[in-house]
């Protein structure tokens, strides 16, 4: 079957790979109809390399069920389903105290398992969740990423009418955190990015002000927005180091940051930002992987609900969709960084 398989930095291949068979009862056979890239994707692409070089890539994906096993009950061939790329030891402690996303065994797909570059893949029937036929697959393959923004939420104490202001709210994961507060209720939504195109779709969706960081002053514009308070709720969603490291001004006396972006670098703070916790009596909450009890928790059965009610948009957030042979260069132009590209939807079948 057809593949992108990762080796090592910037070394992406379009390779045949093994069409994987079942081994046991409990799997399931997908074929494959859509795939998309993952920021963190671009980032191991970029600075990191492969968990395992020559491993089937990529964690965000979408298709129709071939073949069960014989105790798969939950699943039928010709379901259309989302994959969890989450893969725990049933018997880890965390996983066992309905925690999952802390579970010390927790990998995903692509890492030391095979992931969705490909047009087939075989995972537990645990590990797939039914779609409505009607959702598109290209929807259906971002229910994953979305589920990263709420199970971030579900961790705060945001309610309605609370103040929310999203740092790196151009790129997917920003763009989910934008819709979900204003699904939650909140009254004003503050976009902040350095892409004046991307800031305009987080407008398009939901965003009721946007800063663009180059060229305005973020601690300034925050507390203008908001009456001279600064906001309930901080996302970070952009994973640099420097977000990370000035996100705190921006919440009120009393207020929490939650981070949802991943650095991938040592992050120093001034003073200034790091009093803001204390003097600010911040909450820091972390956000990691996408899953709770039961598993895989209803951050999954959630999004896919206002998914196909037309409350999350997902069409204004693409940019490109390509064939899968095309993944290796399409990850060199997100390195060159000379257009505008959001989410990518990749397609294993001509």
């Amino acid at each position: 079957m057809k593949s992108l398989k990762l080796y090592g930095i910037r070394d992406l291949r379009f390779e045949e790979a093994e069409k994987p068979q079942l081994a046991n009862g409990d799997e399931v056979i997908v074929k494959i109809k859509a795939s998309g890239i993952c920021g963190s994707d671009i980032s191991r692409y970029r600075k990191l390399g492969a968990h395992t070089p020559g491993q089937v890539w990529g964690h965000e994906f979408a298709g129709v069920v071939e073949q069960v096993g014989e105790n798969v009950t939950s699943l039928k061939v010709g379901d259309h389903v989302a994959g969890v790329p989450a893969i725990i030891d049933e018997n880890d402690y965390y996983y066992r105290a309905g925690q999952p996303a802390r579970a010390d065994s927790l990998s995903a797909i692509g890492a030391k398992e095979p992931g969705g570059f490909a047009e087939y893949i075989k995972l537990p029937a645990k590990n797939l969740v039914k779609v409505p036929d009607e959702l598109d697959f290209d929807a259906a393959s971002m229910v994953e990423p979305s589920t990263v923004v709420l199970h971030g939420y579900f961790r705060t104490n945001l309610t309605v009418g609370d103040d929310v202001v999203i740092v790196g709210a151009g790129g997917t994961i920003g763009l989910f955190a934008v819709q979900w507060a204003k699904i939650f209720g909140a009254k004003r939504v503050i976009a902040v990015d350095i892409d004046d195109e991307k800031l305009q779709i987080a407008q398009e969706l939901g965003a009721d002000y946007t800063i663009n960081s180059l060229n305005e002053d973020v601690l300034t514009k925050v507390s203008e927005y908001t009456d001279r308070m600064n906001a309930d709720i901080v996302v970070e969603a952009a994973g640099t180091p420097i977000t990370a490291a000035t996100v705190f001004g921006y919440a009120k006396k009393g207020g929490g940051v939650v981070f949802l972006g991943i650095p991938y670098a040592d992050i120093s703070m001034e003073r200034f930002y790091f009093e803001k916790i204390l003097r600010s009596e911040l909450t820091v909450w972390g956000s990691w992987s996408c899953v709770s009890a039961p598993f895989p928790g209803k951050e999954w059965e959630t999004t896919i609900h206002f998914m196909n009610n037309k409350r999350l948009n997902t069409e204004k957030m693409i940019t490109h969709r390509i064939q899968l042979e095309e993944g290796p260069e399409m990850f060199e132009k997100l390195m060159e960084r000379n257009e505008l590209i959001g989410k990518v939807i990749m397609y294993p079948e001509v």
